[in-house]
């Protein structure tokens, strides 16, 4: 029975709190547009671009472990 003095008012602040970011979530926005993300992933583009040509290395920068051997 003591432990319905502590239950109780401990349930009611949590009842509270859970309202209280409900409504925040409301009020910014949190809710507004449920289906927008799962449409903008199955829309998304799936073309692939080129990655950019590097510019070959100069004989300066090229270690000899690199250089390829032809036998």
């Amino acid at each position: 029975m003591e432990s319905l003095y502590l239950l109780i008012p401990f349930s009611v602040v949590l009842v509270f709190v859970i309202g209280v970011i409900f409504w925040w979530s409301l009020k910014s926005g949190q809710m507004e547009d449920l289906e927008g993300p799962a449409y903008r992933v199955l829309m998304d583009d799936d073309r692939v671009t080129p990655a950019p040509k590097e510019n070959p290395p100069s004989k300066e920068s090229v270690d000899a472990d690199q250089i390829p051997l032809n036998k």
